[in-house]
């Protein structure tokens, strides 16, 4: 559930790619906001917008995924006046290319963009105004992380990254991420600290940790990463 008062919120999941996809709203001008969505479920997303009746003016990655094909090129199409949103060191064409302190504004609400590469150079988290929910990309996972052995990959950083920007957030912040693939929906900033196997680690142990996961490349790399290149938009 949504602490902010007026802040519709829905987290949509789609099976194939375990990844989350949420939807935030202002409840009184309808103006929203979605963030990371999936090709496959573009259908479901926009029924409950419509069913809703929001006025979606932002979709927004926060990163170029590498396993599954963004929505957000498509959405374009069918939404009118919909910008698409996505880092500036992400090499990824949108229409509007986010840095540290950016603010996206939907009504009276707002995301600020945190930096946080590590995973990919392209990597950010999105903070609503209060603090109250930090979403996190493949930066942070719950009692995890995001892997750090391609698409410009690097455990120092990503490391420093969740110290410095979103360990650095209040203990009660719910961390929302991209993935989970245990069921887990969601965590706070203070769990993680306590409890992430890998980010309770010295930098040194943590370095060691993700250099030696061994991990296949996702299935969907070789597509994925090309299409989400171009906002997704390509021939499928």
């Amino acid at each position: 559930m949504a602490v902010t008062k007026g802040l519709l919120f829905r987290q949509l999941f789609e099976t194939e790619s375990c990844t989350y996809t949420y939807l935030l709203a202002d409840t009184d001008t309808k103006e929203a906001v979605i963030i990371d969505p999936v090709l496959e479920t573009i259908d479901r997303d926009l029924k409950l917008i419509k069913e809703l009746g929001l006025n979606l003016t932002v979709a927004v990655n926060t990163h170029c995924h590498a396993d599954h094909i963004t929505s957000t090129g498509r959405m374009k199409q069918r939404v009118a006046g919909l910008k698409s949103a996505i880092s500036k060191f992400s090499g990824a064409s949108a229409d509007i290319h986010l840095k540290e302190g950016d603010k996206i504004t939907f009504g009276r609400h707002f995301l600020s963009v945190r930096e946080t590469p590590g995973h990919t150079n392209g990597c950010i988290t999105l903070v609503t105004g209060d603090q109250s929910m930090a979403f996190t990309g493949d930066a942070l996972l719950i009692r995890g992380c995001g892997r750090t052995d391609f698409q410009q990959g690097c455990a120092k950083k990503l490391y420093q990254s969740i110290h410095k920007k979103i360990f650095t957030l209040p203990e009660e912040c719910l961390i929302y991420p991209a993935h989970d693939y245990l069921g887990q929906t969601v965590s706070t900033v203070g769990e993680e600290r306590k409890f992430n196997p890998r980010l309770t680690k010295s930098i040194e142990g943590f370095v060691d940790i993700m250099n030696n996961l061994n991990l296949s490349s996702p299935k969907k790399m070789g597509i994925a990463v090309p299409a989400n290149l171009v906002c997704g938009v390509h021939d499928v």
